[in-house]
């Protein structure tokens, strides 16, 4: 299939789906904001954003290109970007080994301990796409790729890995895993005869969403248990509340005899839950506190 070479650009973006970087940049954020008990310097800000977004890319570029011989045989995923021919994964690998230098680069800018744990956190990125092909744990492997954002942002601020952020991650690993436990039901009939693996394919339908949902009660029992811990006000606990009312929605609009809402799900929850509790951090840290002083 040819293409104008000027749409490349806004080819490769929307091959790796650049807008969901929204996902997981809240919960960096609120790392970023906590490590700093406030206001960080602008150039960390920058730093951080240019780090996760970098980060993101790569792993996207990564699961893209490992996977395209898979996605190519998958109804759901064939008609993407290496599958269809629209792009050549030389056209992704060479960008993405940009955004892998420039990652680099912004961990060195931060401190020391950003800097030498970078090559670990790209290494896991990279490594992920494979783990379907020989566990059906690769969704909770998906989970922690997502939590290395907290973290990583409490590092660049801090230099310093601490147990609360541990906590904070671990709850980001449990709502990630347990999302994408849900969207790879979907997959359940291509997988059967096929060497890939998932929870769904291992526990069946039904203890797929029974999984998913201890997940998400594990996500929000961290979540309470890392905002008592770090003494956070108010507004935390009531993002919490709204997080818990935004995934039982969830399993209102997708059931395991009903995945046809599965888009509606994925796009809007995972960026509310993560941008209300970014929202619930910002006031507790900024408005609240300076109410009760």
């Amino acid at each position: 299939m040819i293409v104008n070479m000027s749409y490349r650009p806004f080819l490769f973006f929307q091959a790796i789906k650049f807008q969901e970087s929204i996902f997981a940049l809240p919960f960096a954020y609120m790392g970023m904001f906590l490590a700093s008990d406030g206001l960080p310097e602008i150039g960390q800000f920058l730093w951080i954003t240019i780090a996760m977004v970098m980060a993101r890319t790569v792993g996207m570029v990564a699961n893209r290109v490992i996977d395209k011989n898979i996605d190519a045989l998958n109804p759901r995923t064939s008609s993407r970007h290496l599958p269809m021919g629209i792009l050549k994964s030389y056209e992704l690998l060479v960008p993405g080994s940009i955004a892998l230098l420039i990652f680099i680069f912004a961990s060195y800018q931060l401190n020391f301990l950003a800097f030498i744990l970078s090559p670990v956190a790209i290494g896991y990125l990279i490594i992920y796409p494979y783990t379907k092909r020989f566990t059906w744990a690769a969704n909770i492997f998906l989970g922690w790729a997502l939590a290395i954002a907290p973290a990583a942002a409490w590092i660049g601020i801090r230099g310093t890995l601490d147990i609360e952020i541990v906590l904070l991650s671990g709850a980001v690993a449990f709502w990630a895993g347990s999302f994408d436990i849900i969207y790879h039901c979907q997959d359940i009939e291509f997988q059967k005869d096929k060497p890939i693996h998932s929870v769904a394919k291992k526990f069946g339908l039904v203890n797929a969403f029974r999984i998913s949902k201890i997940f998400d009660i594990t996500a929000l029992i961290l979540l309470i248990i890392f905002g008592l811990i770090i003494n956070i006000s108010l507004p935390f606990f009531v993002s919490c509340i709204v997080v818990m009312g935004l995934l039982i929605y969830k399993y209102i609009l997708v059931k395991p005899n009903d995945l046809t809402k599965l888009g509606m799900a994925f796009m809007r929850i995972n960026s509310l839950v993560s941008t209300t509790m970014l929202v619930g951090t910002l006031l507790s840290i900024f408005i609240w506190d300076n109410i009760l002083i």
